[in-house]
C-alpha cells in the first residue's frame, strides 16, 4: 500500500489514490505549512489529492528514491523512509526526505502520519513564492 501510494503521488495518479484509503481515516501532516486539518474520510482525501489542471501542468517531474520500510511489532503498522526527487525544467534535481507512519487494515490505509518538510518541498517544486503568499495570508 505504501509503495502504491508514494509512486501514485509521484506519477500524478491522483484520481486513484483515495481508493487506497478506508472510508474513515485519520491522515495527518504534522509538519504542514500552513497547518492543515486531519483528513478523516475518503472524500476529504479525494479533495486533498485533486490538483487543479493549471497547477498540474507546472509541477516538475518527481520520482520516489531511497526507500526503506521498517516493520514494527504491530503487523498493521509500518514506518517508511524515502525521498521524493524532483527534476526541474532546467534538469537540476532536488530531494525531499519523508517519513510516513502508516496503519493498514484489510488492504486499506486507515491511519497515516506523513512527515514532509514543507519548505524543502515548495523549494524543490520551484514554488516557494506560493508558500510565502499563503503564510502572509495567515498573518494578515
Amino acid at each position: 500500500m505504501f509503495l502504491r501510494l508514494v509512486h501514485g503521488v509521484a506519477d500524478g495518479n491522483s484520481s486513484e489514490l483515495p481508493d487506497l484509503y478506508g472510508e474513515v481515516t485519520d491522515v495527518r501532516h504534522p509538519m504542514a505549512t500552513p497547518e492543515s486539518e486531519p483528513l478523516t474520510s475518503r472524500r476529504a482525501l479525494r479533495e486533498h489529492f485533486t490538483v487543479p489542471p493549471e497547477l498540474r501542468e507546472s509541477l516538475p517531474k518527481r520520482s520516489v528514491v531511497d526507500v526503506v520500510v521498517h516493520e514494527t511489532a504491530d503487523p498493521e503498522v509500518i514506518v517508511a523512509e524515502f525521498a521524493y526527487e524532483f527534476t526541474l525544467p532546467d534538469g537540476s534535481r532536488s530531494k525531499v526526505p519523508c517519513v510516513f507512519v502508516m496503519r493498514v487494515r484489510d488492504g486499506q490505509i486507515i491511519e497515516s502520519r506523513d512527515y514532509i518538510d514543507p519548505i524543502r518541498t515548495y523549494t524543490a517544486r520551484g514554488d516557494l513564492d506560493r508558500l510565502l503568499a499563503s503564510l502572509r495570508k495567515g498573518v494578515s
